[in-house]
């Protein structure tokens, strides 16, 4: 295992599980002090520090990241990963729900980057990698509102990118596509027939299979890590191939050869 991190301090938001709890580890492997902000921050595992945030308060993002600084001694890397899904098409969520998916998806993002630019101002090495979705670049049904704010996301994460970049703190994005984690089998269970939603996911991606959080993890280590260091603005797909590779239905002939 590399050690690129040893030294640095990283954040990673929605810590507690799924994406969140693998790049935690996989930073924490490679080196960094990693602290885990999290509703629930007794889910995050020992050594990773967690710490109780909301990131819909003002308040609790504030005091979270302050108290992350205090115990690892800065802030250098931070991962935006805290989000919520949303099923639907424009007609099926309350105005009351787009507010508050909005809220945790892309206004949390922005809370807790603002909270955290006085110590990523201060490192020598600042990085913030943002989640994304391919939801941000591909019509997907019935994921309206959940598309939407990662659309926002992936908007923001360029604008962020070019503001902060004379800074020395570089902005990026990683899109995954549907990945195996407690989150999306939680949403499989909710469906009237769970193994045929599975099988129409796996379906859809050009690898066979879902994406596991391991493989988003170390996309988001890249980005954030000193190796990157050329890289901003720069928004990284991790999704099996869903949104740039348009296969032939099993059984097709192939394609004539090109002349």
């Amino acid at each position: 295992m590399s050690t690129e991190f040893a030294g640095l301090k990283a954040v990673v938001t929605g810590g507690g599980s799924g994406i969140g709890l693998a790049t935690a580890r996989l930073l924490a492997a490679r080196g960094a002090a990693v602290a885990c902000l999290d509703l629930d921050p007794a889910a995050v595992p020992a050594p990773l520090r967690g710490l109780r945030c909301d990131v819909t308060d003002d308040t609790s993002v504030a005091e979270a990241v302050a108290a992350a600084a205090r115990h690892l001694g800065g802030i250098d890397i931070l991962v935006n990963n805290a989000g919520v899904g949303a099923r639907g098409t424009i007609e099926a969520n309350p105005v009351d729900e787009w507010h508050r998916v909005f809220d945790v998806n892309v206004v949390g993002v922005v809370r807790v980057t603002r909270a955290a630019l006085p110590e990523l101002r201060a490192s020598c090495h600042a990085s913030v990698v943002n989640i994304g979705s391919i939801a941000a670049g591909t019509g997907l049904p019935d994921r309206a509102l959940y598309s939407a704010t990662k659309g926002a996301v992936q908007a923001l994460t360029l604008a962020m990118a070019a503001d902060h970049v004379t800074e020395g703190i570089r902005v990026t994005c990683v899109n995954p596509g549907t990945a195996d984690t407690p989150w999306v089998r939680r949403l499989l269970a909710a469906t009237a027939d769970p193994d045929a939603e599975l099988a129409a996911l796996r379906a859809r991606q050009p690898i066979g299979r879902l994406v596991s959080a391991d493989e988003v993890a170390a996309a988001i280590a890249y980005l954030a890590s000193p190796l990157a260091a050329a890289t901003t603005g720069t928004v990284l797909a991790v999704d099996g191939g869903v949104h740039g590779l348009r296969l032939r239905p099993a059984g097709d002939a192939p394609p004539p050869p090109a002349t």
